[in-house]
């Protein structure tokens, strides 16, 4: 099995919802967790805070220049992930298919490459 991280980009489409479709909404994606947990593919996943976050650039010498942001006012915001094992790439994008984000963005699906030490 190999592992793949499904990064869920949204372009700010949940901020229109009545709190109950909100809960509504929610409760599709707490669903959608726990099946791929019962199915033994979720590795791991987590939303990401809202408006939060710091970018770094710079490096090879460079000063490091550090800025608040993302915001949630850009156009698309990363706003969580999941981490799952599938068999490859076919597989992973049937597990994404009925995903409830795909009604407010995209899922980036990327595979992982295991890393050693030399």
């Amino acid at each position: 099995m190999s592992k793949f991280l499904i990064l869920a980009r949204d372009n700010g489409g949940w901020r229109d919802l009545s709190p109950e479709e909100g809960q509504r909404v929610m409760q599709k994606y707490f669903d959608w967790t726990s099946g791929m947990r019962a199915s033994g593919r979720l590795v791991g996943s987590n939303k990401l805070k809202d408006g939060e976050g710091r970018v770094a650039r710079g490096g090879n010498g460079a000063e490091i220049a550090v800025k608040d942001g993302p915001y949630s006012e850009t156009k698309e915001v990363l706003g969580g992930y999941w981490l799952i094992e599938a068999s490859g790439y076919d597989e992973a994008m049937k597990m994404v298919a009925d995903h409830p984000h795909l009604r407010f963005g995209s899922l980036e699906v990327r595979a992982i490459q295991e890393m050693t030490a030399p």
